[in-house]
């Protein structure tokens, strides 16, 4: 059949698609996923999915009609078990085949979990990754457990956010010495600290995790904590982070580098594979960036497809993240990374952190602060950056900081 296969149905995968046929490629056009539903948005999963305010549907990123409008070939529940890059072929889990001329692999990432000796894989432990993980763990979701979060990063924290909005004892077991080790900055860190802790959760930092331990039936019953405290527990969450998922990738010999190794536009070492979303890094900076978000996913999709056809163009983008906690929108616009001074600015309830680098804007964490965020992605795109002591000052308005 050959023309473009792309194998994994998530966000890139589905922009990918989108964007070709926007484009204008009318060829075959195929793609896989390994789960038995339509592209959906993951963000919801932690939030809005696990209280139950939104049905799957309502996740799905277009409705099924559009894919066989736009004649593309939605195969869905069909895991891909190797790529024979010298056939240009997929093997299916099957045993069945497909050619392409040009293959996009958005194959995601993993979510890391805790082995099995340390209680990992314990009826009651869980991960958020896909709605099968979340359909798991709902019923579990209820007023009066104990939960224990392993892990003080977003996913944990969203998580802790839902479950203490339900009735839920909560606590949280981050074994750095503070939240958000890895993706913000400490007064971002303490600012969350603080917001679960008015809410009841119990935040633990610098506690490392010995391991969970199992009671009647091999259901998890209780965290164990170095240095011997036991905390019992109905459920846990594990939030430790993802990896790419680069095992077709491994597997086919394709180079890697912190997930995929693409060039500025997407191609792998192989000139007829392309790779995008969280699986893919690419050049940046002197190095090499890998970003897991949603636009990330979206931008790098779309941008691929492009090159696919002949577009030439460059993968150059200001990354931006969210995250829903209780009632506070947390707006990220940069990357913080190499910061050397963090400038806080408050304007009543609204608080927004601000990263520098020997004097060059970075990034921004606006905390319940849609205008701070919307100045500090403008600045960054534009590659300016505000006076530090004005950038403070409430009574400096963030218009004049525009100019």
């Amino acid at each position: 059949m050959g023309g473009i296969v792309v194998v994994g149905a998530g966000q890139a995968g589905a922009a990918l698609v989108a964007r070709l046929r926007a484009e204008g490629y009318a060829g075959p056009l195929a793609l896989v996923g390994d789960e038995p539903v339509p592209p959906y948005q993951r963000p919801p999963l932690s939030k809005r999915y696990l209280l139950g305010e939104i049905e799957a549907e309502r996740l799905f990123l277009r409705p099924a009609a559009f894919y066989a409008d736009h004649g593309i070939e939605l195969a869905l529940g069909r895991a891909v078990a190797a790529i024979d890059r010298a056939g240009r072929r997929i093997a299916f889990a099957d045993g069945s085949t497909r050619g392409y001329e040009q293959l996009a692999l958005a194959t995601g990432a993993l979510p890391r979990r805790l082995p099995a000796a340390a209680g990992g894989a314990l009826a009651g432990v869980h991960v958020v990754r896909r709605i099968a993980d979340v359909d798991a763990m709902a019923p579990e979701v209820r007023p009066g457990a104990r939960a224990v979060i392993v892990g003080g990063g977003y996913i944990g924290l969203e998580a802790a956010a839902v479950m203490a909005a339900r009735g839920l004892s909560v606590t949280v077991i981050e074994a750095a010495p503070r939240l958000l080790a890895r993706v913000a900055c400490a007064e971002t860190a303490a600012w969350f600290a603080a917001l679960h802790a008015r809410h009841g959760v119990e935040v633990l930092t610098g506690t490392a995790l010995e391991g969970l331990e199992a009671g009647a039936g091999g259901r998890l019953a209780a965290a164990r904590l170095a240095g011997g405290r036991r905390i019992a527990a109905d459920l846990a969450v594990v939030g430790i982070g993802i990896a790419p998922d680069t095992r077709l990738a491994a597997a086919a010999g394709l180079a890697l580098d912190d997930g995929i190794a693409c060039d500025a536009f997407g191609r792998t070492s192989d000139p007829a594979i392309w790779a995008a979303g969280d699986c893919a890094s690419f050049p940046a900076g002197g190095g090499r960036l890998r970003l897991e978000s949603v636009q990330n996913a979206i931008d790098m999709g779309e941008t691929v497809a492009r090159n696919m056809l002949g577009a030439g163009l460059a993968y150059a983008p200001v990354p931006w993240f969210w995250s829903d906690q209780y009632d506070v929108k947390l707006q990220i616009a940069g990357l913080g990374r190499g910061a050397d001074r963090i400038v806080v600015r408050e304007d009543g309830a609204a608080r927004s952190h601000w990263y520098f680098a020997a004097g060059r804007l970075l990034a921004v964490d606006a905390m319940g602060d849609p205008r701070a965020y919307m100045a500090g992605k403008r600045l960054i795109e534009a590659g300016r950056s505000p006076d530090p002591a004005a950038l403070a000052d409430p009574a400096t308005s963030l218009k004049s900081l525009l100019g």
